[in-house]
């Protein structure tokens, strides 16, 4: 029995979201949403990821809400379980359609009809005539339109005043989206149902819709009629990233942007500028594919950037986001995967032109007995008998495999690579992946094998293996192989090099299930080290190397990386952060900075971490002829010929600072930043040349005035240089505090 009365039609605000916040564990995935529903159609477009589905569930009573207001015709909803805000008149069609594969059209409209309301069996059959044709097949049976509309109806039949639709055109034809379109606009002009569109198809959105909420990263900056988005191609430009130049921030805050929208959120709801909080549109990453190719990847609060900070006037660089996580919600972990289990070698590559090549290398593993898939990466629209073959893998896109077969090379390239990615990591028995190709096929494969945890095997053979490689590789353990001839055709040298990758897949496999020896079974502790830090650092290992497995990462960018995605793939116990000089390059332009993520695998993790702030006086160039002339006329060490370090100046160091700090904040694992008081580095010491204790004062009142001490993080100022016995010893106390672990006699003797 339904316990309400129809509303739609008297109510001015029939669907009112405010201040709405729901979070996945720590991730906060909704951030003070906003939106108004009064009647017709409100669709809410973004890019995936961004909170859409989460927005659809927490409508619906599937997720808590931890604060704001969801009111239906003035009724509350948040706290209601799902049968009764359904009662209240929500019908929900759901991403995916989640039918019944066994059951038939008939069946599944028999069990979602409550009886007594304007919806009947026969009115969906009268104005669905496609299911009354199919109505003895069962749900596996229909096509992706036809499963379409068997969940609206289903929704339908609830009588719903409200429908939620969540993706209701993915995967489906233009044609069967053309109908889609113009059922919907019947429902809302004939049957007086609120629709609440959820949608990345922005043309969809744009023909049902009034008006378009944008979504970025969990909030609601913007809200336009729909007519108005869809004229301005721009526009869709700078706020969804749609389109191969998009590369635009949006800046809340520019008065251009604000033109752009009819209204914005109340001034008093808006976080304050420079704030953690305060939301501007995520900074879009552009990576060169090869040949001039160019893939436009755009972050989110699960792979990217949660918000970008306007931009320092003095660099031109905005501050970085640092509790990113690097993979999208629901996506299985890629920590999931056991690097000694078994599985298979996935073979990836494009079929259509390297299909000689590629079945070659499987022969070889095969013969080798190694279990293998094949994966067709072609954006060609060639038939394939590879086990995965590209239209099931382009499925996997955010926005659809329409997405991936565009007939650009440029667009179906970067598009495929992202959907290899997704598909990927979702693969349960993932034991190695191997590929072969050009710029293009490297550039196809290697997205998803930095995705893969350290460990599992990975091998690029490749045409561009002999160059610069650092974008392929990332901070994961890729073997790029040099294809010395091109990857095309079969003779002497192809087989050759080809059979030796294959080889060295099947040994690392082989290598991989033998049991780890004794030794290693000390839980993995990750150090930073430069080599103005190197005394610290040694002294610390000597501390603890029989109770951890010490592994020392050189702080070039690169090192920095590299631990942090070991703590993503669950290898690492605990962390001693002691040279964090990569954030100096980062903020200043040097040759070894830090990613827009650093600090975010120690926040997603949770891991117990000691940091310091060791050689932040300090940024790296190269020969001195290389250093920007905005510096020329700074204080500089020329460490060797290629080498040329800067001093930080008091300004530079109270922004680091807080910098850290805001990040030292996000981390609710256990964590110790510890303030070396007598100098950050070598050089910086009473009768070195970058002793500056004015500058190292802005820094340490910096991170004393952002650190929000708690039980579990605090700050502790030492009166000892960086590399002094004392400062040893005071770290590796403090990680016995976070994460104790017992002491051996010769640990308690040192």
């Amino acid at each position: 029995m339904r316990d309400r009365a129809r509303r739609i039609a008297p109510d001015p605000h029939a669907l009112e979201i405010r201040d709405l916040h729901v979070y996945y564990g720590l991730s906060h995935a909704l951030q003070g949403v906003n939106l108004t529903l009064a009647s017709g159609v409100h669709a809410v477009v973004g890019r995936n990821g961004m909170g859409k589905t989460t927005l659809c569930n927490a409508v619906m009573g599937l997720l808590p809400v931890q604060r704001g207001s969801i009111r239906m015709a003035g009724e509350e909803l948040v706290g209601l379980p799902p049968y009764r805000v359904a009662n209240r008149g929500v019908g929900y069609t759901p991403q995916g359609r989640r039918l019944w594969p066994s059951l038939t059209v008939n069946e599944h409209l028999r069990l979602a009809w409550t009886g007594g309301g304007a919806w009947t069996v026969e009115r969906v059959y009268d104005t669905f005539p496609r299911l009354a044709e199919r109505r003895d097949n069962g749900g596996g049976q229909l096509s992706g339109g036809e499963q379409q509309m068997l969940a609206i109806a289903r929704a339908l039949l609830q009588d719903p005043e409200l429908l939620v639709l969540d993706e209701p055109t993915e995967g489906l034809a233009p044609i069967i989206v053309d109908q889609v379109e113009e059922l919907l606009s019947a429902l809302v002009e004939e049957n007086q149902v609120a629709i609440l569109l959820i949608e990345q198809n922005i043309s969809v959105a744009t023909a049902i819709a009034e008006r378009v909420s944008i979504m970025v990263n969990g909030r609601i900056p913007r809200t336009m009629p729909s007519g108005e988005l869809a004229a301005d191609r721009l526009l869709q430009e700078r706020l969804l990233g749609v389109g191969r130049h998009s590369l635009e921030d949006l800046d809340l805050d520019d008065p251009a942007a604000e033109a752009a929208s009819e209204e914005t959120l109340p001034a008093e709801d808006a976080p304050p500028v420079g704030s953690a909080e305060h939301a501007s549109a995520p900074q879009e990453r552009a990576e060169e594919l090869g040949t001039g190719m160019l893939a436009y990847v755009p972050p989110t609060r699960w792979s990217g950037a949660v918000w970008q900070e306007r931009p320092d006037a003095a660099t031109g660089r905005g501050a970085r986001p640092f509790d990113a996580k690097p993979e999208p919600l629901f996506r299985e972990p890629a920590a999931s995967f056991d690097p000694r289990s078994g599985g298979s070698v996935y073979l990836a590559g494009t079929f259509d032109t390297k299909g000689a090549e590629l079945g070659f290398i499987r022969d070889r593993l095969i013969a080798l007995g190694v279990a293998v898939k094949t994966v067709d990466l072609s954006t060609s629209g060639a038939t394939s008998s590879a086990d995965a073959p590209p239209h099931v893998v382009a499925a996997s896109h955010p926005r659809g495999s329409s997405e991936v077969f565009t007939g650009e090379r440029g667009r179906s390239v970067a598009a495929m690579a992202e959907a290899f990615e997704s598909w990927l990591v979702r693969q349960p028995d993932v034991g190695g992946v191997i590929a072969a190709g050009g710029s293009g096929g490297t550039a196809l494969a290697t997205p998803a094998m930095q995705a893969l945890p350290v460990g599992v095997p990975k091998v690029m053979i490749s045409t561009v293996a002999s160059g610069e490689v650092g974008r392929y590789v990332g901070a994961a353990d890729i073997m790029m192989m040099y294809s010395v001839t091109d990857v095309q055709g079969l003779n002497r040298i192809s087989r050759t090099v080809l059979a030796n990758g294959a080889s060295a897949m099947a040994g690392m496999l082989a290598e991989r299930r033998k049991p780890e020896p004794d030794e290693a079974g000390r839980p993995c502790l990750g150090l930073t080290m430069f080599g103005v830090t190197t005394p610290a650092v040694q002294q610390v290992t000597a501390l603890l190397e029989d109770r951890y497995d010490c592994l020392v990462f050189h702080a070039t960018g690169t090192g920095g990386r590299s631990m942090e995605k070991l703590a993503d793939s669950g290898l690492l116990a605990a962390a001693i952060d002691l040279t964090t000089t990569e954030v100096c390059d980062m903020q200043m332009g040097g040759v070894f900075p830090a990613t827009e993520d650093r600090f975010g695998a120690f926040i997603r993790a949770r891991l117990p971490c000691v940091v310091s702030l060791g050689a932040l006086d300090m940024v790296n160039f190269g020969p001195r002829d290389t250093v920007p002339e905005r510096y020329r006329e700074r204080l500089f060490v020329e460490h060797n010929p290629q080498v040329t370090l800067m001093r930080t100046t008091p300004e530079e160091n109270a922004r680091m600072g807080s910098w850290i700090g805001e990040r030292l904040n996000r981390m609710t694992g256990p964590v110790r930043l510890l303030i070396p008081e007598g100098g950050v580095s070598a050089l910086d010491a009473p009768g070195q040349p970058f002793h500056a204790p004015d500058a190292d004062a802005a820094l340490f009142d910096a991170l004393a005035g952002t650190v929000q001490e708690t039980p579990t993080r605090r700050l502790v100022r030492l009166p000892h240089h960086i590399n002094d016995p004392a400062f040893a010893r005071a770290a590796a106390d403090a990680l016995d505090e976070i994460s104790p672990l017992p002491r051996t006699a010769r640990h308690a003797a040192v």
